[in-house]
């Protein structure tokens, strides 16, 4: 193949992925977006788990948030879960003897357990991510 051809070729490929890339932002762009905040104790199911906050409470050292979990055997009751303040996003803090510890969960019982993060002055959002969806629950500072 001649160098004039590979060149053509390389323009025309081009051309489609800057179509493909101009149409996906025009697809992302004009979905509404929309925030829903929970509040304490409401339930929300993401994928085949059911969850809930139901209190978060601050100490000199940690923030500890109460949740209830259920709906997945064996899974790690501690992953998806973190914190925003403000624009921060903060991962879990295994806890140190406050509170029950996040074990693993089960889809015959509910697991009520503790969850700690780091202290933090500010608004605070809890939030879970599990099969590609997401939850917020909105707290007191």
């Amino acid at each position: 193949m001649s160098t004039r051809k590979l060149i053509l070729w390389a323009l025309v490929c081009g051309v489609f992925i800057l179509g493909a890339g101009s149409i996906k932002l025009l697809q992302t762009t004009s979905e509404d977006a929309t925030v829903v905040l929970l509040q304490l104790g409401d339930e929300a199911t993401l994928g085949e788990m059911t969850v809930s906050v139901d209190s978060v409470r601050a100490t000199s050292d940690r923030t500890l948030v109460d949740v209830n979990m259920r709906g997945v055997d064996g899974a790690d009751a501690v992953e998806g879960w973190r914190m925003l303040v403000g624009e921060v996003q903060t991962p879990v803090s295994l806890p140190e003897g406050q509170g029950t510890p996040c074990v693993t969960t089960s889809a015959s019982n509910t697991l009520s357990c503790t969850i700690a993060f780091p202290v933090s002055d500010g608004t605070r959002t809890i939030v879970y991510i599990r099969a590609g969806d997401q939850q917020q629950w909105a707290t007191a500072p």
